[in-house]
């Protein structure tokens, strides 16, 4: 395995922590700030928003300089965001802690991606995209019950030093680590846009807005779900969350592995199969029993089309990736906007802490219906995402888009 990986994944590692730790820590971050469920909501729709932008303007301004300081200056503003969330005083300077972080998310996966797939073989490239957000799916392992822990036991802004601790060491990992030979700049701006032209593309981007949405809208509330429909303890929250690490690490994994085999059959079974499981959690939430079996399912079959979706964006965007993929990140994010909004909506109008799941439930069917009619128009225009993809930084005149 490249060692450029495994620091893209260390970078992963801090970025996903950020972004998912305080959904565990939102009713003490609520009660901290005097605010509601839904307001708190913010602090996960406003990052996920700010991703979205970060991952178009960002991307954009960054596409003629060399990718290795430009991955390392992201790191920076990540670990300077999480230090105005450490230090927040008020509910506006959280929020404004939580977006600055997030500007670098979108441009960091987005460039990241492309260098991850420079380091392998064309057959190989999904499977390498998946290496580098093990990174994001560790930090659920690992990083999300133990910060949420952290955050119960000594106070929510004990976690976010934490997570800026953590940014300094990816950083210096980021450094060491990624060769500079895969990290040369895109041939501008203009052709990067060019990408956009693909119909495909278009199609790859709303797939993930709405299959990342929907597990989003179920689980951006989950610490309520858990603790006043499946009846277990606050305390018991973190390591619940375990389960539904695991799932994305697991998830991750074989979505790759699936991806690199059949891209579009994959996309379409996993996400039916999300479906599936956002109705059974949606009836079941109230046996603590199922409870851990949705929460580990809808975890794996959630962060399985990240790889998948991911290279089937670059792959229509073979000419000029870069952009491409950082606003198919920003994509991801945005899907995290539309459940957590939709998730308060529900909650908001009295349908009780299992309404995100069957609005994540609707929200899934839609993608999955939008990957069918993908699948079939590329089909139609001999253009299908196959096993073995094209290299990400190939000539325009060897491309296929659609």
């Amino acid at each position: 395995m490249p060692a450029g990986l495994i620091a893209l994944a260390l970078g992963g590692f801090g970025i996903g922590l950020t972004e998912f730790v305080i959904m565990g820590l939102l009713p003490e971050v609520a009660t901290d700030f005097q605010v509601s469920e839904a307001s708190a909501g913010w602090f996960i729709s406003g990052y996920a928003l700010s991703v979205t932008v970060g991952a178009l303007l960002v991307t954009a301004a960054v596409t003629r300089l060399p990718r290795k300081p430009v991955l390392i200056g992201l790191l920076v503003l990540f670990i300077a965001g999480n230090f105005l969330s450490a230090i927040a005083d008020s509910y506006t300077s959280m929020l404004l802690g939580r977006i600055v972080a997030a500007l670098c998310h979108g441009a960091f996966f987005g460039i990241g991606s492309v260098v991850a797939a420079s380091l392998v073989p064309a057959h190989k490239k999904a499977g390498a995209i998946a290496i580098m957000f093990t990174g994001l799916t560790a930090a659920n392992v690992l990083g999300v019950p133990f910060g949420t822990l952290l955050g119960q036991n000594f106070g929510w802004r004990s976690t976010f030093w934490a997570i800026t601790m953590i940014g300094v060491i990816a950083l210096v990992g980021i450094a060491l680590m990624v060769p500079k030979a895969s990290t040369e700049p895109t041939k501008g701006l203009r052709s990067e846009l060019g990408a956009f032209k693909s119909g495909q593309v278009w199609l790859s981007i709303t797939v993930t807005v709405l299959g990342f949405g929907g597990m989003f809208g179920a689980f951006t509330y989950i610490a309520f779900t858990l603790t006043e429909v499946s009846g277990f303890e606050s305390g018991a929250v973190p390591w619940l969350l375990v389960l539904f690490g695991g799932g994305l690490f697991a998830g991750n994994f074989l979505g790759g592995k699936a991806a690199d085999k059949a891209l579009d059959a994959s996309l379409i079974a996993i996400l039916a199969g999300l479906v599936v499981v956002l109705v059974f959690f949606a009836l079941t939430a109230s046996s603590s029993i199922a409870t851990l079996v949705s929460l580990a399912l809808m975890g794996g079959f959630g962060f399985a089309t990240v790889p998948g979706l991911q290279m089937r964006v670059m792959h229509f965007a073979s000419t000029a990736p870069t952009l491409a993929s950082g606003a198919n990140i920003g994509a991801f994010n945005l899907g995290n906007a539309l459940g957590a909004w939709l998730g308060g909506v529900t909650i908001t109008a009295g349908l009780g802490y299992t309404s995100p799941i069957w609005a994540g439930a609707g929200i899934t069917v839609a993608a999955l219906l939008v990957m069918v009619l993908a699948s079939a128009a590329a089909k139609r225009g001999g253009v299908a995402a196959v096993a073995a993809t094209p290299d990400v930084e190939r000539e325009p005149r060897e491309a296929t888009v659609a």
